[in-house]
Order: structure tokens, then C-alpha cells, then sequence
């Protein structure tokens, strides 16, 4: 979003040329032929506000890398035949997005949004913004990137995660040796305070044509940026509720009706100064007949939020489910962890960096109201999606060429969802009783055998028991396999097996979704012997969800 106007891509093309030598290693393959060496990878990403750089490399090398990786931040060369070659790779890489739904759809927010706004901006750039407009206007593309680089690469807006076997005094020592020289130009982070919709662009729903034969209907609103409310996270509040998928739930109503097969609600990341909120949903054959009473039992699902007001019984759920995964969460894979890392460096304190984002301890039911109020009929976009709409949609985007029409929706439809009043289905959840309290080990004294062993056998079945000696969490595996010699007799009773499978999680789906919210998960499969079923998660509650 800090583009130059002329130059649209500019930072996206910036990240793809530090890869290109830099003077201390003017190889323009050194770095990725290093990491290759080493039983490396890397990749580095542009978002809307930030670009984050990662690797990985086998963990005798780390000093060596990071002497390749610092120079991107020092001296790179962005020298001109790189710049002429690497534009190519950019304008495959847009090419490779336009027949991408997602990109599309995207792009055409951004194309109906304010076009005064840094957002409505085209940010991965191609070679008509990045080579043939800037030569025809007398632009030099290498000296704007030294420019770009040099005004926005300050190391006091750069955030650094570095994860090895060493000492934590050695990695700091290796880090501060080697970027050190990273010059603090005191550059202020860009700060967008207005939403990037106007009031014009409210209130309006866009038909899009897809690529691909689906049907969809996107439902978002501008709000704030909820970033520094990470301790109370009222953003994640209602999208607990709205995307709730048990009984009274939104989406079991759309179901029940045949309209949509899943939804997604919650807040969704803009840049500094603004976010989103968004319910999206698939929507069936008939569904598609139906938008206006899909977004009318939002609002109304919406309302009944609004009468019953915050819960604190809702926030401290949500409390105990991200402390429980904080403690007990799986090791990540290090690239992906450490470039998670550096990205949360920049919002939230150092000291809360590893649990920012999990561990809530403000309840905050003013900012919940806050944003809930925000959510209006007279502030939606609606956007509905499908290859329908082919003869209805005579806009063009102008980077993908991507169909679309946008439309003000009619003041009668947007009063009628404002006095749709509360629906008699849609309710709060009930309390999850799925959610462990017990996280205490089995004893484990009488338990040295390193293999599973037989507890029972008699002529119905065999019970195996292996006791986990490793991981030591609070967890059980259940396997049960239910053997049927007509299960698999011929392609008839094979299809009726997994029918069988299927109706069973269809039915259900209401009632184990608290139970996969608080770590208990189930599968059913059909096998060639029968049927298999599986429960896996925190033991505490697992026979509440096997009596089921």
C-alpha cells in the first residue's frame, strides 16, 4: 500500500530483487545456491502493509546464511540487468494469478473500494506497471527501488526471529555481528485511520463471475483495526459466535433450509488503522435463489447478538480454549515459526510475543459492543459470486479481467434487514462441556513394555493398550475396528458403507463441534473389512463424547 502511484508492484518487486546479489555476495545466486548446498529453502512474501523474508538451513550452516541473509537489509545491488530480467518473473507470477478466483475476487474489493485509498491499489505489480509505463514516462524502476529501499528498509520498523540449537548468547551474538549495521532512519510506520470504503460504496452488493463453477456470497463490513485489543480480542469474540456451526447456530439454520454447506465468519486483517469483518458462505443450487434471506438471517442472527449482549460465560470459554492450546500446542515447523514470529514482533510487546494472539486476560464487552454495533445494514458490501451472473456483469477489472457489476442495494431492502427483528432458531450456543479441566497423567509406574500388548481377547474381538511414554500429554488414541463381511461384498454394499459413513458425520456435525473446539476430534471410514472409527484428543472428556 506504499506504492509509489506510478509504480504499482514496486514493493513486491523490491522483495524479488534482494534475492539478487548484494555487494558483499554479488552472485546473483549465491544466497538460494547456499541454502541449496545446505539442505535449505526459502520464499519471502509481500502483504498489503509488510514483507517478510524466511529460510531454513541444516543447522551447521546458520552462521553462513544469515552473513547472506543480512546483506538483502545492508547493500543489496538491484543492479540493471537483474532489475530488466527479474520484472518477467514478477509479470509470471501475476500471470499465474488471473485465472485464481481468489486473486480476483480480491482485486475487484480493492477496484470497488475508494479509489482515493492506498487499498484500492494493484499490489503485485506486472511488467506494464514495473517496465513498459515507467520507460514510456521516463520513470527509472532500478533508482525508485533504491529509493524504496532506502526510505522504508529502517531497522527500527524491522522485526528479527532467529531459531537454532546454539546458546540463546551465541545466536544474539551471531544476529547483532551481522546486522547490526541495519541503519534506524526513524521511519514511522504508515497509519491508515480511514476506512477505505465511503459511505457511496456501502450498501452495495457486487456480482461476480468466477473462473471456476462456484457459487459463493461474501458479506463484509470495514471496521478498526483490532490489532491492540490482543488481550480481550473482541473480533474473535463474534467470530466464535457467528461462525458457531452446533445447535441455534447460524449456520445450522442455512442448512436446515438447504442453502449453504459451510460458513466462515470473523474478523479479517486490512493493514495498520483498519480490518474487517466478514461472514462468507457456499451457497447450493438453491441457494443461490435465496442471497437476501441468507443476509437477512445474518442481521438477524446479528440482532439476537445485540439483544443478548456480551457474555463474560462466552469470553471465559474462549479464555480456557486458547489457554489449552497455548500449553499443549504442537511444534511448529522452524521456518514457518520464526516467520510467524517476526511478523508478531510487530504487535505485541517483545515480553508477549509468543503468547500474543492465545492467552486472553481482559474482558472487554464495550469493544465487543463496539464492533458489533459497526455491523449494519447501511455499511455492508455484499458480494455474491457465481457463473450466472455472465450476462448481468458488463464491468471489467482492469488486472485480471475479471467480470463483475456492482449495485447500491434498494433503501426498502437495507430497512427491512434493519427492522428484521429476532429469528425463533438462532440462539447462543450452549456452554461447552466438552472443554478439559483435568490435564493430570495416568500413572505411568506399572507401564514398561514398549510395544502394545493384549488386555482382552475372547472370540467378539481383540483390546490392544500401548502406553505413551514420549510425549507425555494429556491425551488418548482410540481405535475401534468394526469388521462386516458384507461391508466390502460387492460395489453395492461398498457404496452403502460409505453412505452410512457419511449420513453419521452429517448428523452428528452440530453436536461434535463443541467437542472438536475443545481438542476432541472423531472420524468414521468405511474399509475394506468394515468400518473404522477413530477418537483422538484430551482424555478428560472423551467418554462423554464416546457415550454420544
Amino acid at each position: 500500500m506504499s506504492d509509489p502511484n506510478q509504480l504499482p508492484g514496486l514493493a513486491h518487486f523490491c522483495e524479488h530483487m534482494l534475492f539478487l546479489g548484494t555487494e558483499k555476495f554479488p552472485d546473483e545466486n549465491e544466497y538460494s545456491k547456499f541454502l541449496s548446498q545446505h539442505g535449505g529453502s526459502f520464499n519471502a512474501f509481500t502483504s498489503s502493509d509488510h514483507t517478510n523474508y524466511y529460510f531454513d538451513v541444516s543447522p551447521d550452516n546458520l552462521g553462513g546464511a544469515l552473513d547472506r541473509f543480512s546483506q538483502f537489509f545492508l547493500t543489496p545491488l538491484f543492479t540493471e540487468s537483474a532489475t530488466d530480467r527479474e520484472v518477467n518473473a514478477v509479470n509470471s507470477e501475476h500471470e499465474k494469478n488471473i485465472p485464481n478466483d481468489t486473486w480476483r475476487i480480491n482485486q475487484i474489493e480493492k477496484a470497488t473500494s475508494d479509489s482515493k485509498h492506498d487499498f484500492s491499489k494493484f499490489g503485485t505489480g506486472n511488467k506494464e506497471t514495473l517496465d513498459t509505463l515507467p520507460k514510456e514516462k521516463g520513470v527509472s524502476v532500478r533508482d525508485s527501488l533504491l529509493e524504496f529501499h532506502s526510505a522504508w528498509y529502517s531497522s527500527n520498523i524491522m522485526g528479527l526471529a532467529v531459531l537454532g540449537r546454539e546458546e540463546l548468547e551465541t545466536l544474539q551474538e551471531m544476529v547483532v555481528d551481522r546486522f547490526t549495521g541495519v541503519v534506524d532512519k526513524s521511519v514511522v510506520v504508515p497509519e491508515w485511520t480511514t476506512a477505505p470504503f465511503t459511505d457511496d460504496q456501502c450498501g452495495s452488493v457486487t456480482y461476480i463471475v468466477p473462473v471456476k463453477d462456484i457459487r459463493n456470497l461474501n458479506i463484509t463490513w470495514g471496521i478498526p483495526d483490532l490489532t491492540s485489543y490482543y488481550q480481550s480480542c473482541p473480533g474473535s469474540y463474534l467470530g466464535h459466535l457467528i461462525g458457531h456451526e452446533g445447535p441455534g447456530s447460524l449456520l445450522s439454520e442455512l442448512k436446515s433450509r438447504g442453502w449453504v454447506n459451510t460458513l466462515v465468519g470473523g474478523q479479517k486483517s486490512g493493514s495498520k488503522g483498519f480490518g474487517f469483518f466478514v461472514v462468507n458462505v457456499d451457497l447450493t443450487e438453491e441457494g443461490i435463489d435465496h442471497v437476501d434471506d441468507i443476509v437477512q438471517l445474518v442481521f438477524q442472527y446479528l440482532a439476537m447478538l445485540k439483544s443478548q449482549g456480551p457474555q463474560q460465560w462466552v469470553f471465559e470459554e474462549c479464555q480456557d480454549l486458547n489457554a489449552m492450546q497455548f500449553r499443549f500446542k504442537d511444534k511448529e515447523r522452524p521456518q514457518s515459526y520464526v516467520c510467524g514470529l517476526s511478523g508478531h514482533l510487530h504487535d505485541y510487546p517483545v515480553t508477549e510475543v509468543l503468547t500474543g494472539g492465545y492467552l486472553l486476560s481482559s474482558w472487554r464487552p464495550d469493544l465487543i459492543t463496539e464492533v458489533l454495533d459497526q455491523l449494519t445494514p447501511q455499511r455492508v458490501r455484499v458480494a455474491v459470486i457465481a457463473q450466472q451472473y455472465a450476462e448481468k456483469c458488463t464491468d471489467t477489472e482492469k488486472w485480471y479481467g475479471a467480470k463483475y457489476k456492482s449495485e447500491k442495494i434498494p433503501q426498502e431492502k437495507l430497512d427491512s434487514w434493519s427492522s428484521c427483528g429476532l429469528h425463533e432458531k438462532l440462539r447462543l450456543p450452549d456452554k461447552n462441556d466438552f472443554i478439559p479441566t483435568d490435564f493430570s497423567l495416568a500413572p505411568r509406574d506399572w507401564c514398561t513394555v514398549n510395544h502394545p500388548t493384549i488386555l482382552h481377547q475372547d472370540s467378539l474381538g481383540s483390546l490392544w493398550f500401548k502406553q505413551d511414554n514420549e510425549f507425555l500429554l494429556p491425551k488418548n488414541c482410540i481405535n475401534i475396528e468394526l469388521k462386516s463381511p458384507i461391508a466390502y461384498s460387492d460395489p453395492h454394499h461398498a457404496n452403502l458403507t460409505y453412505m452410512f459413513a457419511m449420513l453419521f458425520k452429517d448428523e452428528l456435525n452440530e453436536y461434535v463441534y463443541a467437542a472438536e473446539l475443545a481438542g476432541l476430534g472423531y472420524s468414521l471410514a468405511n474399509t475394506k473389512s468394515g468400518v473404522t472409527l477413530a477418537v483422538k484428543g484430551y482424555s478428560d472428556k472423551q467418554g462423554v463424547l464416546l457415550d454420544k
